[in-house]
């Protein structure tokens, strides 16, 4: 190819719908989507900017969207409450960092496994027990506390740390994106394995796991957060106190000192809500990119 048919291409490329870098066909793209992105950002500014507000700006009127002079009173009320507390701190923080751990982990092992079952293999019921997961993905969490609280009673999981763990497992959204993802792995790919002589085990763990990660990545995010801020499980089904969460005792120490004082209580609230929400801000940030694979590939079709 002659260097001038070579930057006519090139120039041609970069003229094109999807040009490798700044073009100016892209200037009506930024001016529709910088807006909508800035939009999206304000719950996170303002989450950020009430945690360091003084009590003068937390109760001012009109409210003030940002933080004029930050101050970090806030976090060291928190920190002082805390000190207090008659179980350490660090206890309820370590019993919400294992549950999340354990539970991610055995979440996306149950929701693949489920997942492959219902996408490449055959078997009576089938598209009846995704039906079932489908319809659960309508009922909010509030509609299951009775029955899930019956069930956890029949099971003998009351005041167990198990409780934690047990019913965050079977997650349907989880199920529904990863079956949808496994759709599109062709079933070529499945069949050259089984000639090979590939167990169902070893082709779920060399051919599915390492083609599904995006998807895989995605369900950790929902499950972290889901267990992360799960305070609920400890105020419904725990009577035992060194067995509760960290989103647990946050929420009670800010709706303690909000009724003792308001004033420092309405500090404190902004700083918890803060320290809980970093560590889902985080790893969505790591991990967004296979969020946005996962989205592409589920079958949203």
């Amino acid at each position: 190819m002659s260097r001038n048919k070579f930057r006519r291409l090139s120039g041609v490329r970069n003229r094109g719908i999807n040009p490798r870098g700044f073009h100016v066909s892209q200037i009506k793209f930024y001016v529709l989507l910088m807006p909508l992105a800035i939009f999206m950002l304000l719950p996170i500014i303002f989450v950020i900017s009430n945690a360091f507000k003084p009590p003068d700006e937390l109760f001012a009127y009109p409210p003030r969207f940002f933080v004029t002079s930050p101050t970090l009173k806030n976090f060291s009320d928190l920190f002082s409450k805390m000190s207090t507390s008659g179980i350490p701190v660090s206890r309820y923080l370590f019993n919400s960092i294992l549950i999340t751990l354990v539970t991610v982990a055995a979440s996306i092992i149950v929701s693949s496994m489920a997942a492959y079952a219902l996408s490449k293999k055959r078997f009576k019921l089938k598209k009846t027990l995704f039906a079932v997961n489908n319809v659960a993905l309508m009922f909010v969490p509030i509609a299951v506390t009775i029955p899930r609280f019956l069930v956890i009673e029949r099971l003998n999981l009351l005041d167990s740390f198990w409780v934690h763990i047990l019913p965050v497992l079977a997650m349907p959204v989880g199920l529904f994106l990863l079956k949808q993802f496994i759709d599109g792995i062709p079933d070529e790919v499945i069949e050259a394995a089984q000639i090979d002589g590939a167990s169902d085990w070893r082709i779920y763990w060399r051919i599915i796991l390492p083609l599904i990660q995006p998807a895989l990545a995605t369900i950790a995010i929902l499950t972290f957060q889901a267990a992360w801020n799960n305070a609920d499980t400890s105020s419904l089904y725990l009577n035992n106190e060194s067995l509760r969460t960290f989103a647990f005792y946050l929420s009670t120490l800010t709706s303690t000192t909000t009724g003792a004082n308001a004033v420092a209580g309405q500090g404190i609230a902004a700083a918890a809500a803060l320290i809980m929400f970093l560590p889902n801000l985080l790893i969505f940030i790591f991990l967004q990119s296979q969020v946005m694979s996962t989205m592409s590939h589920s079958g949203l079709k």
